[in-house]
């Protein structure tokens, strides 16, 4: 008798914690209500009754802008709704076969049809709009050039033709004379000028004399887009995003991943700042156009809806936190300090320091299987979790046709980074 209370305890725990962390207790429905009452914009019609949830999303991920972390909580959104996400094939490795230009082949046949795609592509509308749903809504994030210009010199200095060419790997000397190092046909050149411009299908070259092209490419991306979120301002870019999908407040829960080292960044002072901005000319346009229009939205939804629900955001972070790691945030460090190697992140090169996630030590070890991985999930990096996804996703397309006797699942990735490879990294740190 006294074993089976105690599998009934046990079963109970493991039910009660999964609901918290995935819903954060009804609490948080609450919350959203008062929410929707207190912002006029965020109500829904009075007769058409609760929104459903937005579940075809179509993310642009741009370089160097924080888009790992948006693709991080729209690969969780999808696996708690049980949704497809599009992935590369393995030819393609983790990007659509990236420069290229984003082509239907470039998506493996185990994850179609989708509902969501959110890895590195070079943005080509007619074949998205082949591939996704037709209500599909279309988002992608930007950020400052300057500072995002700094970062792409240092993270891909060593896979850059153009960078490599500079003297010491100097942004000063590059910036002085850009053109002596600059070929536009050069391996990675996409990184060297625009490359904002270049991820959503403009051209990167287009000469700085026509300053209509740089009007006229930025209210293309405004028609297509539904949102396009400003890095400088995360979080009130998650409001509009909760706002545009319908979505609940624990979707949007997130951990900052792939960012580098303090000591790989540097301060750029406002002459090089603007060199930066002069060189990436359509860049800096899209992103003034843009920050301009994210604020003209959130200013629509009015200043004590924002700031109230950014607040609801950090809180519910934390608590999802704390429940996840019992107290103790996931240990921030280099990648190659990294316990488990399953969970660093791709470090371009040694000079670039890149942070990423280790688990602390003597986890709890009362979570059931399900709420560990929903808690791994935050801090694994996008080359995994993308191995993850494949994987499952693949077993869940060869599912119909196997029986007892079936032979393995083909053409899907096997080792560690699957999701039972990730509970007995969650074990051993227990």
């Amino acid at each position: 008798m006294r074993m089976s209370q105690k599998k009934i305890l046990l079963a109970f725990s493991a039910v009660t914690t999964v609901t918290l962390l995935m819903r954060c207790g009804g609490r948080w429905s609450r919350t959203a209500d008062r929410l929707r009452s207190d912002c006029p914009a965020l109500r829904p019609h009075p007769a058409a009754g609760p929104k459903a949830k937005h579940t075809n999303v179509a993310f642009l991920k741009t370089h160097k802008t924080a888009s790992s972390t948006v693709q991080n909580l729209l690969f969780r959104f999808a696996e708690r709704n049980n949704l497809t996400v599009a992935l590369p094939t393995q030819a393609c490795g983790h990007q659509f076969c990236y420069p290229r230009p984003f082509d239907g082949h470039f998506v493996h046949p185990h994850t179609l049809p989708p509902n969501v795609i959110g890895n590195h592509m070079r943005y080509d509308a007619a074949e998205l709009r082949r591939l996704m749903p037709n209500d599909t809504r279309y988002v992608t994030i930007l950020r400052e050039p300057a500072a995002m210009f700094e970062s792409l010199f240092s993270y891909y200095n060593q896979h850059c033709k153009t960078f490599k060419r500079v003297p010491k790997g100097s942004l000063d000397a590059f910036l002085e004379r850009p053109w002596r190092y600059y070929r536009p046909e050069d391996q990675g050149s996409m990184y060297a000028r625009n490359t904002l411009t270049f991820d959503l299908g403009g051209d990167k070259d287009h000469p700085a004399t026509d300053a209509a092209y740089a009007r006229s490419f930025a209210a293309e991306v405004e028609r297509v887009f539904s949102l396009v979120m400003i890095a400088e301002h995360f979080d009130e870019s998650l409001v509009l995003l909760r706002h545009i999908l319908s979505w609940d407040l624990d979707d949007v829960v997130y951990v900052k991943l792939n960012v580098r080292a303090p000591a790989s960044k540097r301060r750029l002072t406002p002459g090089l700042a603007g060199k930066i901005r002069t060189w990436n000319w359509i860049d800096a346009h899209l992103y003034d156009h843009f920050n301009a229009s994210l604020w003209r939205r959130l200013a629509a939804l009015g200043s004590a809806c924002v700031d109230r629900e950014v607040r609801l955001l950090r809180v519910a972070k934390e608590r999802l936190l704390h429940g996840c790691f019992g107290g103790r945030r996931p240990l921030l460090r280099l990648a190659g300090q990294i316990q488990n190697k399953d969970l660093r992140p791709w470090q371009p090169s040694a000079k670039v320091g890149i942070m990423g996630y280790d688990l602390p030590a003597n986890l709890s070890s009362g979570f059931s299987s399900s709420a560990r991985e929903l808690c791994l999930k935050l801090v694994v990096a996008e080359v995994q979790y993308t191995r993850i996804l494949l994987r499952s996703q693949s077993i869940r397309y060869h599912r119909p046709r196997l029986s007892l006797h079936s032979r393995p699942v083909p053409d899907a990735p096997t080792g560690p980074t699957t999701a039972s490879g990730l509970r007995s990294l969650y074990d051993r740190a227990s």
